[in-house]
């Protein structure tokens, strides 16, 4: 039966060894790209890249799930981002709406004291009665010394 069998594959054997060959390889690329791509995202999402690398090199694509299942969600890129973005937006919100510096409670732009704590904020011009800054010594809208 084995006589047989090699009889009729013995003129494809040449393809099957091509063929076998071009797996070995294939699996060998594919085992050595999937530790680069680990110990690369791992560097990248700041999550010991030289570890995961070797897991993944001893355990394949095992070792590369669970990379996959406990790798940070995020990249730190994407995390430096996330926070300018969350400052950038605490600021536009800041200068759009002023908070008293004493209780960070909201106030309006010409309120002179804060009417939760008490604090002054402002002074009033002299002539004009418009709210000024503390530390301005004259006043903007009508031109008197303060």
């Amino acid at each position: 039966m084995n006589d047989l069998f090699g009889e009729v594959f013995k003129p494809y054997m040449p393809a099957i060894q091509l063929g076998q060959r071009l797996f070995l390889l294939f699996f060998i690329v594919f085992w050595v790209a999937l530790v680069f791509w680990t110990w690369r995202d791992a560097q990248r999402r700041g999550a010991m890249p030289w570890f995961w690398a070797t897991v993944a090199l001893l355990f394949n694509v095992a070792g590369w799930a669970i990379y996959m299942v406990v790798r940070p969600p995020e990249s730190r890129e994407d995390a430096r981002e996330r926070e300018l973005e969350i400052r950038a937006r605490e600021a536009e919100l800041t200068r759009a709406n002023p908070v008293c510096p004493a209780c960070f409670k909201p106030v309006d732009p010409d309120f002179l004291i804060c009417p939760s704590c008490m604090k002054k904020l402002k002074k009033e011009c002299t002539s004009c009665g418009k709210p000024l800054k503390l530390d301005w010594a004259v006043c903007p809208y009508c031109k008197t010394k303060q």
